[in-house]
Formats: C-alpha cells, structure tokens, sequence
C-alpha cells in the first residue's frame, strides 16, 4: 500500500495504483535483465544454487534454454510470484538433473522463493506443498543418477530453500501490519475530524438557532403587547441570523478541498476569537437575556486554537443560560492572566415562570452534549473545565486553559 494511501481520493485510486505497478514492473524487469546477462559471466558461474553435483555436460543450446528459464520469468515476479516460482522452479530441476554446466542464472530460485512469500496472497500452503513436494522428486532423481549428496545436504538445502521463502514472509507480514496501522491511523484522524466537525457544528447551530428562537417568540408577544418595539426583535433575528452565516461559512472553508488550515490568515479573521465575546454578549442581551460582561487582565494575542475554545466556552455557556433561564441575569468573567485564562459564566437559577417555550426546548435536546464537548476540547489544551450549581443557586461554567497548552 502506497503511503498515505487511505487518504487518496477513491477516483485517483485505480490510476495511481496502475502507476505504481507500471514501475515495480519496469523495477522487476530490470532485474530479471541484470540477472540474465550476469548468468553468461564465467566468473560469476559457481556462485549460484546448486545440489546435484552430477558430472557437467558443455554447454548446450539446451542449457542455455534452461538459464534464461530461470532469469527471465523473474520480470514477472511481483505480479504472478507463483507462475515464476513454478517456471524457475522447473527450469532449475531440469537443469540439475541433467549435469548442464553452472550457472549465476539458478539464483533466480532464491528470488523466486522471496518473491512467492512476499507477494503470493492465495493458495500459499497448497504453494508450499507443491514445492516441497517437488522438491521431494528432485532429490530421489539426483539420487537415482548417481549424485553424491547425502540426505543431510538435501535437508541443508532444503533448510536454505525455506528460510529464504520465510524471510519474504516475514516481509509480507510486515507490510501488511503497516498497511493496518496506516488504515487504524486514517480511520482515528477521520473520526477525530469528525467529532471535531460536529463539535463545530453543535457551537455554531445550536447557539445562533437558540437565539432566533427566543428572539422570534419575543416578536411575537411584542406585535401584540408593543408593536413598536417588534422590529427590534425582528432585527436582531436577522443579525443573529447573519451572524451564523459568517461563522458557517468560516467552518465550509475550513473543510474545503483545499485543505486550507484554521490558523490560516485567510481564515483568522473571521474565526471565533476571545476579541469578539463582546458580540455573544450584546446577542444574548437582544435576545431578552440580561448579562453583565467583564474583562480583567491585559488581553494579549493567543493561538488561534485557545482563543476558539475560549471563545466556545462562552457561547455555550450564554446557549444554555438562554435555554434553561431565559431572562435570568448572567454575569460573565473573563480574566487575562500570564499563564492562563479563566473564563467562567454564572446564571441564576430559572424559574418556574421563565421555562423555556416549548421551542428553545426543542433546540435545546442533545442530553449536555456541548458541555461534554466543551470539556473534552479544553483538556487537549491541558485546562479543565467545570460545570454544576453553586450554593447561592446560581450555575456556573468555569474553564481554565492555558496560553500555552501542551499537546501529545
């Protein structure tokens, strides 16, 4: 498998893949040619596989047939490993039993042996039957025509023989647990990118959504108790509405098939950024609920990746101060410190009288989901995050998370 193979968009996969046989083709080609001209080299003639030790015959138009039989079919040995393994295997038997003389050309036996165990995917064991089996006859006939070998060098050989067709074995293994480990890899970093997404998602939907509702339903009781003052709900709803869409299109053109990244220039100004909590605030404010907006500490520039979450932690926080106490005061704190940031957002308790309507209720289902969200993303961060009522009734979310965060 190619690296980075998962990732490789699937209409590039059939082409790419044909690249890449196309060149361990030319690769296997090349050796099989290199190999066939050193197979005629006099001096090269006695390093080679050889185990019948009968009396040569001279050269021969025969012989030399039967050298380029087990050269040549090794162009092929990646693509059919057990064709060549077959053809070489043949040749190389032949060629033993009939005494023709030495050859460099019979290490293509111990090419084609590596090839099947690192190559080969099906039949493998019947593969190794046959071989074995074969290679079984071979020593009865080198026997039966007078070699001098003895049953221990037959069984060295054949030792040989093996460990060569393990060694591509053991190479095949390992590149097909590298493959998984890739495939494991793509599919973590693909599940993180979508959890990521959807934490995105649920941040921006969920709380500019939860706004034009309450916003709408304040519209609606205004147009018959305060006309006047319908349009400025009217318009607030268009804002927050505008407002969703810019931070929307922020996170389509993070997702681009470019793969242009968040910290990217292009899209930092317009990213979600400590900077602009203020506007949270005067949305939260227009949407009927009362909320009082401090800073301490010198705001100084952060990573883009701290200030969105910080930037998270407070409109989460607003989101269900509008959901669960709707008109209840909020009061925001946010302190600038040299190490960290501390962000907490407290809401008093709602009252019976101030519910939900039944539609913030409806956008307001997800079971805790952005808190939990919240919590997880503030502790890649090395923060911490804590959410729960206080003894005065109020509830109050409190992050700490520093300026800069240690990541695995």
């Amino acid at each position: 498998m190619m690296p980075g193979w998962s990732r490789t968009p699937p209409l590039l996969r059939g082409p790419l893949g044909r690249v890449a046989e196309g060149r361990q083709s030319v690769k296997d080609g090349a050796f099989a040619l290199v190999l066939t001209v050193l197979a005629f080299v006099p001096t090269l003639s006695q390093i080679g596989a050889q185990i019948g030790d009968l009396p040569e015959h001279p050269q021969s138009p025969l012989g030399i047939g039967l050298t380029l039989t087990q050269t040549l079919p090794l162009a092929v040995r990646t693509r059919r490993p057990a064709l060549c393994l077959v053809a070489v295997g043949c040749a190389f038997a032949v060629h033993q039993a009939l005494g023709c003389a030495a050859t460099f050309g019979s290490v293509g036996l111990y090419a084609a042996l590596y090839s099947v165990g690192a190559h080969q995917v099906s039949f493998r064991r019947a593969l190794a039957a046959a071989a074995s089996a074969g290679y079984a006859v071979l020593t009865v006939v080198l026997h039966r025509l007078g070699s001098p070998q003895r049953v221990p060098d037959y069984l060295a050989f054949f030792m040989v023989l093996a460990g060569i067709w393990l060694l591509g074995s053991s190479v095949r293994r390992r590149r097909a647990q590298e493959a998984e480990r890739r495939r494991l890899d793509a599919e973590v970093a693909a599940a993180a990118e979508r959890a990521h997404i959807a934490r995105e998602l649920h941040d921006v939907v969920t709380h500019h959504v939860t706004a034009m509702v309450v916003q709408s339903d304040a519209a609606q009781f205004l147009l018959t108790s305060a006309p006047e003052r319908a349009a400025d709900s009217l318009t607030a709803v268009s804002d927050t509405g505008r407002r969703a869409l810019t931070e929307l299109r922020h996170l389509l053109g993070v997702l681009e098939a470019t793969g242009r990244p968040a910290s990217a220039p292009a899209s930092a100004d317009r990213a979600p950024t400590l900077g602009k909590v203020g506007d949270l605030v005067e949305q939260a404010r227009m949407s009927g609920q009362p909320v009082e907006f401090t800073e301490r500490g010198e705001r100084r520039v952060r990573s883009l990746e701290v200030e969105l979450v910080a930037y998270r932690v407070v409109q989460e926080a607003l989101t269900n101060a509008m959901k669960h106490a709707v008109g209840q005061r909020t009061q925001v704190l946010v302190r600038h410190g040299d190490e960290h940031i501390e962000i907490e957002v407290a809401t008093e308790g709602s009252a019976p009288s101030s519910a939900p309507a039944p539609a913030a209720r409806e956008v307001g289902r997800g079971g805790g989901r952005g808190l939990t969200g919240l919590r997880s993303r503030v502790r890649m961060l090395d923060g911490e995050l804590v959410a729960g009522p206080l003894p005065d009734g109020r509830f109050r979310v409190r992050a700490l998370i520093p300026v800069q965060p240690t990541q695995e």
